[in-house]
């Protein structure tokens, strides 16, 4: 478990592909506690340590995640949003978040608001009815709060906006037009949409 609150930024050194996807990923983040085998979120997505130096570790990314993330998230030279997994006693400042990404959103527009940018995402049918007004949802490991929602043909698009120091300490800064996202989210909706999915016509 997580709680969408990035305490730092990696970049992939290196990608090799093996049977899965091996990223080593290079990143000030404190790992002398991070044991082989711990869950790390990178950009939204929960991965496993599987091995690690003083300032880099490496992960190893399976097929279908990499075929339910953003195209270009698994890059060299890629800038990743990373958090730790969530201990007992640690502050709740996000929302509950589980490393599982639902889907990818597009940047639809993006604009300035105050001392803050409002970004617009576009998402598709599976995703849209499960993305709530004032509700919670993370975008590339960032939990953030749901300004408006509308629906489309396509599907919906739904509004956030990111106050300075989300741009500051996350790469939610880099988002241009037609920028792709990680997405997940409250899981919450993911019961609701499979009770609903269970309910006879």
């Amino acid at each position: 478990m997580f709680t969408g609150i990035v305490i730092a930024i990696g970049t992939i050194r290196s990608v090799e592909q093996r049977g899965d996807l091996r990223l080593v990923i290079a990143t000030d983040l404190d790992l002398a506690t991070a044991a082989i085998g711990a869950s790390i979120a990178c950009s939204g997505t929960c991965l496993t340590v599987v091995d690690k130096g003083a300032d880099w570790f490496a992960v190893d990314v399976s097929g279908e995640t990499v075929a339910r993330t953003a195209a270009d998230r698994w890059t060299e030279a890629s800038r990743l949003n990373l958090e730790r997994s969530l201990r007992v006693g640690d502050e709740l400042g996000g929302h509950i978040v589980t490393g599982h990404v639902d889907g990818v959103a597009t940047v639809t527009r993006i604009e300035e608001d105050g001392d803050s940018w409002r970004v617009d995402f576009a998402v598709g049918g599976e995703l849209a009815f499960q993305i709530a007004t004032k509700g919670s949802i993370t975008i590339d490991g960032v939990s953030l709060t749901v300004n408006t929602v509308t629906e489309t043909p396509d599907g919906a698009t739904f509004s956030v906006n990111l106050i300075p120091h989300t741009r500051n300490v996350t790469t939610l800064a880099d988002l241009r037009m037609g920028s792709q996202v990680n997405v997940e989210v409250d899981i919450l909706a993911r019961y609701l949409a499979r009770m609903r999915d269970r309910l006879p016509v």
